[in-house]
């Protein structure tokens, strides 16, 4: 590969995590997202940023389980709806004053609503010492 392509490809995998990891705490960001872009870039132009990625303790399962087509937990689903929607609440009862700009947020959070929930379910249950995947569902 090209030196210019690997290092924009590094780029733009660096930005994509930054804001993916800014996603955590704003729930406007699309963090799932902005991740498999970051592992996308980085399959493409480093290995060894990768590979830290996928065995990231936060968020290298998230990633690996969504490209092995095997959902996300349950818990994180209902955390990041809820944190998104109270977030929302709160700015347009409180913050925004211009209907149009309102609209638009809850917009917003109904499309990435709609998106998180119809990812696929992983659920997990407490079995003896460790987790036992149930099943997944969508």
């Amino acid at each position: 590969m090209k030196g210019f392509t690997k290092l924009f490809l590094i780029i733009v995998g660096n930005l994509s995590l930054g804001l993916g990891i800014v996603g955590v705490v704003l729930p406007l960001i699309p963090t799932t997202p902005l991740l498999l872009l970051a592992a996308a870039c980085y399959v493409r132009s480093s290995e060894r940023l990768y590979t830290w990625l996928v065995h990231n303790k936060y968020f290298g399962p998230y990633i690996l389980d969504y490209r092995e087509g095997k959902g996300i937990p349950l818990k994180a689903k209902v955390v990041g709806v809820s944190t998104l929607w109270i977030s929302i609440s709160y700015t347009v009862i409180f913050v925004v004053p211009l209907v149009l700009v309102k609209a638009l947020l809850v917009a917003i959070a109904s499309y990435f609503t709609w998106f998180i929930l119809h990812i696929k379910t992983r659920e997990k249950d407490r079995v003896g010492d460790g987790f036992e995947e149930v099943h997944a569902h969508r």
